[in-house]
């Protein structure tokens, strides 16, 4: 592949990406507002995940599912072009060959989400805070929570605060959402014939396969992730140390249990995210590279 082809495919993956991304979020949010609050409520404030959308509609309306959307909708743009475009360079710097193998695949996989930690981990910051608001009347929009994290701690203990635990959380993440999603298209693949001649229900049921690897993956990391972002002061010592105290913390808290608490409406957004984020990207990729020639 030639530098100029090599910059057009990039460029064509980092387009498609936030088209991608922008149908994961519209998606999959008010479920994740769920997870994050499974991970992050007061102890004995809900009873479970139906409990947290019960209580959420009746005392902040059904729009308060989505709270915290503008954080990722807004960045999930450069997040998930970010992504697929270092996934798209990872497996280009693996192998010249577009059909890696399935160890190929996880290591590029892996690559992709060390590098994406970089836009996610304050998307995320910014949309864990929102979500722990819980409809009081000192619950603040965006644009104030931002300007106060700025404000009292600045750009590394404030905006990135969580960086070292996000890029912890993503290596395992894509390793394992882009093996499990390459896997199963594959095995479509070898029943249609050919990528290309996939039906949209195939990519999808691929997507849902990589979105619930990716959780399976990860998940004890990403509720320390959001506990240490939502903490009123940055964490102190090494990220080793936070990381492993945080989780001792969890622990003693509600036990082991605590570590993977909100998986299943995690699982469960997985499906229909993950889905329309594959089909979107591809969808997408494959009508850009029909008018790009790449």
């Amino acid at each position: 592949m030639t530098s100029k082809t090599s910059w057009q495919a990039t460029l064509n993956e980092l387009l498609a990406g936030s088209v991608g991304g922008a149908a994961q979020v519209l998606v999959g949010h008010p479920l994740d507002t769920i997870k994050t609050r499974s991970q992050i409520a007061p102890k004995g404030m809900f009873k479970g995940p139906m409990d947290i959308i019960s209580q959420t509609i009746r005392k902040e309306g059904f729009f308060a599912l989505y709270k915290g959307m503008a954080s990722p909708l807004l960045g999930i743009a450069g997040v998930n072009s970010l992504l697929f475009a270092s996934y798209g360079v990872s497996r280009r710097i693996i192998s010249p060959f577009p059909q890696l193998s399935l160890p190929e695949t996880s290591l590029a996989g892996a690559m992709a989400g060390a590098a994406n930690a970089v836009l996610a981990s304050p998307v995320e910051m910014f949309k864990v805070r929102m979500q722990g608001q819980y409809g009081g009347a000192q619950d603040k929009r965006l644009s104030a929570v931002s300007k106060e994290v700025w404000k009292e701690w600045g750009f590394r203990k404030g905006v990135m605060r969580g960086y070292w635990v996000t890029v912890a959380r993503e290596i395992p993440a894509y390793a394992g959402f882009y093996t499990a999603y390459e896997f199963s298209k594959r095995r479509f693949t070898s029943i249609y014939g050919s990528t290309s001649e996939l039906p949209v229900w195939a990519l999808m049921a691929s997507g849902s396969t990589g979105g619930i690897a990716y959780w399976l993956s990860c998940y004890p990391l990403d509720v320390i992730k959001s506990r240490i972002q939502l903490r009123p002061t940055p964490p102190t010592g090494t990220p080793f140390q936070y990381i492993a105290h945080e989780a001792r913390m969890v622990i003693a808290e509600s036990g082991v249990k605590g570590l993977f608490s909100g998986l299943t409406p995690s699982l469960i957004r997985s499906i229909p995210a993950a889905a329309s984020t594959f089909a979107a990207f591809e969808i997408t990729r494959e009508y850009l590279a029909e008018f790009t020639g790449v």
